[in-house]
């Protein structure tokens, strides 16, 4: 091999290498122009400055949570739409998730598994001014990010007390959850921040005494039920031991008038 052998060889890698270089920015281009066609119609994506998309949909009059997000979303703004509720796996495709604003809508339900997938990612969820008067656990999962749920019309009753403290939330949003009505209503919480009546209150104290009762109902029912077989139990048996009992009274007569036959037998 000779040199100007060697001197092609290397212009030939040297090219192949500036080719394959040159095939992986168009890949990049490719991708990251894919990931901005993605942005559904009624949102506009831009970068985040952590990394993956921000994807602003506001003010978009919008009844549902719009379909083919980006996956690589990070930071979701849905606020000051018209929203009613939240199904189960809304945000099912969206890993990255970090942030998620749903305020400024007409929230009334959060389906069981509405934020299912993001108990890892998930860190900031804004559910303020809306029209939720209660929470279903189960909406939430083992999600733990920091939830404001400020200004929100609120029941507060047994199955409120049970749900927040489920929740993580956010510090600065406590005093502005109030109680817009209360069950039982003679416990007078409303009005008042969720948070200070809850500590003083027990608003499961009249379900305990419900419960207690018809607890109470079913045991005198199953009582009752037992006593009754019982009387039907020894009455039965009294009356089989009665007959027995004259069965058994009979029984010497029979032998008697048995033994006085044979005598008078005896002597004819």
């Amino acid at each position: 091999m000779n040199l100007s052998d060697l001197k092609g060889g290397h212009a030939v890698a040297s090219c192949l290498s500036l080719t394959f270089m040159l095939l992986l920015h168009i890949l990049d281009v490719c991708m990251s122009e894919s990931n901005h066609a993605e942005c559904p119609e009624s949102c506009f994506c831009s970068e985040s400055v952590d990394g993956g998309l921000m994807v602003r949909c506001r003010d978009m009059n919008l009844i549902a949570v719009p379909h083919g997000l980006p996956n690589n979303t990070r930071h979701l703004y849905l606020d000051n739409n018209l929203l009613f509720t939240i199904p189960s796996d809304s945000f099912i495709g969206l890993p990255l998730l970090f942030k998620l604003d749903l305020s400024h809508n007409r929230l009334v339900h959060l389906e069981p598994g509405a934020f299912r997938g993001q108990a890892d990612s998930l860190s900031s969820l804004d559910l303020s001014f809306n029209l939720l008067e209660t929470l279903d656990p189960e909406a939430f999962g083992d999600l733990r990010a920091q939830t404001n749920l400020s200004h929100n019309p609120w029941l507060c009753d047994c199955r409120l007390q049970l749900a927040m403290p489920q929740l993580l939330l956010d510090p600065s949003s406590l005093a502005e959850v109030v109680c817009n009505t209360s069950e039982p209503e003679e416990l007078g919480a409303q009005g008042m921040p969720f948070i200070l009546v809850a500590t003083d209150l027990d608003f499961c104290a009249a379900l305990r005494r419900t419960t207690d009762f018809a607890m109470l109902i079913t045991m005198f029912g199953w009582f009752t039920m037992v006593i009754s077989y019982l009387v039907y139990y020894v009455r039965h048996n009294q009356e089989d031991a009665i007959r027995h009992l004259e069965y058994l009274k009979s029984l010497p007569n029979r032998q008697g008038r048995s033994g006085e036959s044979l005598t008078r037998s005896t002597w004819l």
